[in-house]
């Protein structure tokens, strides 16, 4: 007798799909990560957390539970080997368990990760060993150690969320002759996470001062002298398992605050790094991990609605068991199987997308610090490692435009570290704002989607599983004008049409080239949730008719139907 069909994709089909089969250390992770999200996170909701928006102790407690279960350390200790493979991955794989039951507990481990990743990559030695802890160790509730918000967005009429445009300033408050400058910084903080318990805050500010020039980041300490004021806590609808407030900061610290370093030239402080260079790389990865979580909600609601349309009528007098008004309940309409259809497919694609993305960005990490490190020897540093070489530039697309049958004469520029770094870099600029727009854009409507498939019921506090308000999220981070850019360009960009998305061969019988990760996800992604043309899969047990039976119903959204009808619920 054959094993009951299943509805979602088990463990060990996940681990195939998102291409780590072979890592049983991320599986392991994974494990940690589900009993965190689906023991003491769980308990929480069920016991109404999110009903306040206050930071309460039961969920400050979720701070000890992180650092003891280990996915603190992976999470947030990893910031400081940056370029440690898997790294990305790992930190997806464990937003997508937790945000499976509730986005919010996520956050609060991706808001100290944009604290230190900064730190971690670009810090002096003196601000690396005072903030960035070994193992994770700055999570946890025991005095001393450290926890850290980031400190970019700014009340309207200023600059809200917009990174290229800063509000908060930095003065010169005192500089004797032969001694280190002190340093005035007033800034207002929106929506800034993890206020509630943070003790250090890296702020974004721009010079208010000649004697200073451009923006940079600043580390503020809740202990230095002035104004460290947390804020008032952010009366959300979302997220309630992390803090949020408006904080205001008006502080005198030492100019070695200024992360990166500085130095000074004709008596004017010139930071190391202006903010957009030290903030760029965290939030393109961040942007990742937020699309993670849109896509785990989508996904956590598939089940919750099978259940609920399949038992609708069945505790009705007029819905005798065996009929089909008793078995498949709201699922007797095509519309309800269309839009559960459109959900899965939605949050599958978006989750793969978001994957292949992280993946990307190892491989990035994997180079990047070779491929700096070569530049710097060629006298190429700060903002001209942005400004690629066109002999270099050029050596990296006839790579990238060799035929298959040809590329043996380009295996020297493959090979080279800068080649390298230049295509992976590309990807990535391709791969992270298109996560954004497509897994939180489209993510959003579908969620939509899914509390109207719920009616009534899917405004409440006790709708089935963990699917609430909660999950209705668009956490907006901008996008740099690169990126823009890039995301504008990447659309025009033509794929063969009929290549398999699902198996990754192309149309031609006599190719066995397998489509690589980055734009060839994108598309594939894109394929699968528009039903374009693909593979043609075999089923039986769906019966296609309706209206939208010949738009947009297809082969591929009656395979996702018929495992929705053959599920045994």
């Amino acid at each position: 007798m054959s094993n009951p069909p299943l509805t979602l994709p088990t463990d060990e089909i996940r681990y195939r799909l998102w291409r780590f089969a072979d890592r049983t250390d991320l599986q392991t992770l994974v494990q940690r990560a589900r009993e965190v999200a689906r023991g003491p996170v769980a308990r929480l909701v069920a016991n109404g957390a999110r009903r306040t928006h206050q930071w309460t102790p039961e969920k400050n407690q979720l701070l000890e539970t992180f650092f003891e279960s280990g996915i603190a350390a992976t999470f947030v200790g990893k910031a400081t080997e940056i370029s440690q493979p898997s790294s990305n991955l790992a930190r997806g794989l464990i937003a997508y368990e937790l945000a499976w039951v509730d986005g919010g507990a996520a956050t609060s481990l991706l808001a100290h990760f944009l604290a230190l990743s900064p730190i971690a990559t670009k810090g002096t030695t003196e601000q690396k060993q005072r903030y960035v802890p070994l193992g994770g160790q700055g999570f946890g509730n025991e005095k001393g150690r450290r926890r850290g918000a980031f400190c970019l967005t700014e009340p309207l009429p200023h600059a809200g969320a917009d990174a290229s445009v800063l509000g908060g300033k930095v003065h010169v408050a005192q500089w004797e002759s032969g001694r280190e400058p002190i340093l005035r910084v007033r800034k207002d903080g929106r929506f800034i996470t993890n206020m509630a318990f943070a003790n250090f805050v890296v702020a974004a500010v721009e010079s208010g001062d000649e004697r200073i020039r451009g923006s940079c980041l600043v580390i503020l300490e809740e202990n230095d002298p002035g104004l460290f004021d947390h804020g008032t806590p952010t009366r959300k609808m979302a997220h309630q398992l992390s803090s949020t407030a408006d904080p205001r900061f008006d502080l005198q610290v030492p100019a070695s605050r200024i992360l990166g370093g500085y130095t000074v030239e004709d008596g004017v402080i010139l930071p190391n790094f202006n903010h957009g260079e030290l903030i760029e790389p965290v939030i393109k990865r961040s942007r990742v991990i937020v699309g993670i979580l849109t896509s785990a909600k989508l996904l956590s609601a598939v089940e919750p609605l099978i259940r609920y349309h399949r038992g609708r009528f069945r505790r009705s007098e007029h819905a005798a068991p065996g009929t089909p008004k008793y078995e498949l309940g709201l699922q007797q309409h095509q519309d309800v199987l269309h839009r559960v259809v459109d959900i899965w497919a939605c949050g599958e694609a978006g989750a793969s997308l978001a994957f292949a993305a992280a993946r990307a960005f190892d491989r990035l990490d994997s180079v990047e610090r070779q491929a700096h490190a070569i530049l710097g020897e060629r006298g190429i540093s700060g903002r001209g490692k942005r400004r690629i070489p066109k002999e270099l530039l050029q050596d990296a697309i006839h790579a990238l435009q060799a035929k298959p049958a040809s590329r043996a004469p380009c295996a020297e520029s493959r090979n080279d570290v800068l080649a390298r770094f230049v295509l992976l870099q590309t990807e990535a600029n391709v791969l992270a704002p298109a996560v954004k727009l497509w897994n939180t854009g489209v993510g959003t409507t579908m969620l939509r989607e899914v509390v109207s498939l719920i009616g009534g019921y899917g405004i409440t506090e006790d709708c089935p599983g963990f699917l609430d308000t909660s999950g209705l999220m668009h956490n907006w981070k901008p996008l740099t004008k690169g990126q823009r850019r890039c995301s504008v360009a990447a659309w025009p960009l033509r794929w063969n049409r009929t290549s398999s998305p699902l198996s990754g061969r192309t149309g031609s019988t006599n190719c066995s080239h397998r489509t690589p990760d980055g734009t060839g996800a994108l598309a594939s992604s894109l394929l699968v949730w528009s039903c374009g043309s693909g593979p043609t899969i075999s089923f039986e047990g769906a019966r296609a008719r309706g209206p939208r039976n010949g738009s947009r119903a297809s082969v591929r959204r009656s395979h996702f139907r018929w495992q929705i009808l053959s599920a045994g619920y």
